[in-house]
Parts: C-alpha cells; sequence; structure tokens
C-alpha cells in the first residue's frame, strides 16, 4: 500500500503558422515589383516617341521606321507581354493560396471548436466525478492471498478513501491504518475504495 501522490505535466509551444496576412504581404511586394517593370517599360515606349504596344514599326512604303530604335521598342513590347504573364500567374496564386489558408483556417477553427467541446465536456464530468468521489490518500500495491485484505475483496490498485476511522480529513500516514489494524483484531471495519471510477464499500476483518 502506497500513499497517494500528485503530478504534473508540461506541454511543448506549437510552431507559429504561415497566416494570411503573410501570403498577402509577400505577393503583394511581388505584385508592386511586377507592375513597376511593367511601368518603367511603358516608359521606355514613351520615350520612343511615343510609340505603344500597337503602333506599326514600318512607315506608309513598308519599311522599317527610322526615327525610332526599333530593337529597344521590340524588347519593351516582349518584357511587357512577359511582365502581364507574370502578372497574371501572381494573382492566380493570390488566389489559390488564399483560398487553402481559409479552408485551413476553417479546419482549424472546427478542429479547435470540438477540442473545447471536449475539454469542456471532460471538465464537467471531472467536476461531477469531483464531487461524487472522495479524495483517496492510499493506493493498494498488492493483496496476499487468504489474507484479511483479499477476504475482504480488495484488489490491486484500489484506492483508499476510508479505512475505518480514518479517511482523508484525518489521515497522516499509513502509521494511521496500523494503528486502527491493531486495535480491531476480530472486528469488522468499514474500507471504503475508488474502483475504476466506482465507489465500493467492504467490510475487512483483522486479524493475527
Amino acid at each position: 500500500m502506497s500513499e497517494k501522490e500528485g503530478g504534473s505535466g508540461g506541454g511543448s509551444p506549437q510552431a507559429s503558422a504561415v497566416t494570411v496576412s503573410d501570403v498577402q504581404e509577400l505577393i503583394r511586394r511581388r505584385k508592386e515589383e511586377i507592375e513597376a517593370q511593367i511601368k518603367a517599360n511603358y516608359g521606355v515606349l514613351e520615350s520612343l516617341k511615343g510609340v505603344g504596344m500597337n503602333e506599326p514599326l514600318v512607315d506608309c512604303e513598308g519599311y522599317p521606321r527610322s526615327d525610332v530604335d526599333l530593337y529597344q521598342v521590340r524588347t519593351a513590347r516582349h518584357n511587357i507581354v512577359c511582365l502581364q504573364n507574370d502578372h497574371k500567374a501572381v494573382m492566380k496564386q493570390v488566389e489559390e493560396a488564399l483560398h487553402q489558408l481559409h479552408a485551413r483556417d476553417k479546419e482549424k477553427q472546427a478542429r479547435d471548436m470540438a477540442e473545447a467541446q471536449e475539454e469542456a465536456m471532460s471538465r464537467s464530468l471531472s467536476q461531477s466525478e469531483g464531487l461524487s468521489l472522495p479524495q483517496a490518500f492510499a493506493k493498494v500495491n498488492s493483496i496476499s492471498p487468504r489474507s484479511p485484505a483479499s477476504i475482504a475483496g480488495l484488489q490491486v490498485d484500489d484506492e483508499i478513501v476510508e479505512f475505518g476511522s480514518v479517511n482523508t480529513q484525518n489521515f497522516q500516514s499509513l502509521q494511521n491504518i496500523g494503528t486502527v489494524v491493531q486495535h480491531s483484531e476480530g472486528k469488522p471495519l468499514n474500507v471504503t475504495v475508488i474502483r475504476r471510477g466506482e465507489k465500493h464499500r467492504l467490510r475487512l476483518v483483522p486479524t493475527r
């Protein structure tokens, strides 16, 4: 038989996950970078006599224009087309990433709610059990065959909450139980134990 001991457990902090705001900030920077490059290439076209994306690069006779740098125009136009495609791809990534993050957050909220409900039910059950079951002060570690404890029906792992006149309020050490046994030889003692969450009342008759 041993005295009951209390214990405490610890937890480890969880690593923080990427949030919707984090993704939005990263994509916003990439989007602004692409838009700045598009603007710069449009600036190149504007500096070349206002040549845009669709103005012809040949004169009325079908010859290449000599008043603008055709290589610069073609390069700027090509860059703008590529950057616009990149911009569309980024916006699609934004939509997909936000959709995944919202779905993840929704799942997390549902999981957190379920865990909170389970914890509340467990706490309520523990409080209910705590009200109906007294605190044990000793635990049965072993039972000798044909001993008074065995005859009374005590089992290993039974938690003792009452042993004769000894209870949770006046228990100090296992010597209290020994004293009760010594002064109660041949007399039945009321013993109350908690076994697998249920209270059991037994009658034990100490003998020499």
